[in-house]
């Protein structure tokens, strides 16, 4: 299985900028997919979740309203529009599968995960 997370960047504040994470090796569609972000120094997070079907979307409360992640099923592919975007939303952005019927905003619970991709957001 091989999750490969890419988009991320150097931008200013109030930029946006999409993430792109392509799967490969798994059945995409029987997955939950998730964006989880550490900053430096700091514990990972959760950022967003989508359901298999991609009908249903969770949000971190710091993000909601101004990210958005969705997927494409025949791509094998979820996203992450990231609109408005602030200093704090730096951290290395990481894509996740998971497998359960569980709660989706907690990592540790997630099967695969991919290698992350640095986003810096500058004042």
């Amino acid at each position: 299985v091989q999750l490969q997370a890419f988009g991320g960047g150097l931008v200013q504040a109030g930029d946006s900028l999409r993430l792109s994470c392509a799967a490969s090796g798994l059945t995409f569609n029987n997955y939950v997919m998730g964006w989880f972000r550490q900053a430096p120094g700091k514990e990972r997070e959760f950022v967003a979740a989508i359901s298999r079907g991609g009908r249903t979307t969770y949000y971190a409360g710091s993000v909601k309203g101004r990210f958005t992640v969705s997927r494409d099923n025949a791509k094998n592919t979820v996203y992450l529009q990231m609109n408005s975007l602030k200093p704090e939303d730096t951290a290395v952005y990481y894509c996740a599968a998971y497998s359960g019927s569980g709660d989706s905003t907690q990592g540790s619970r997630y099967d695969y995960w991919g290698q992350g991709t640095q986003l810096t957001v500058s004042s």
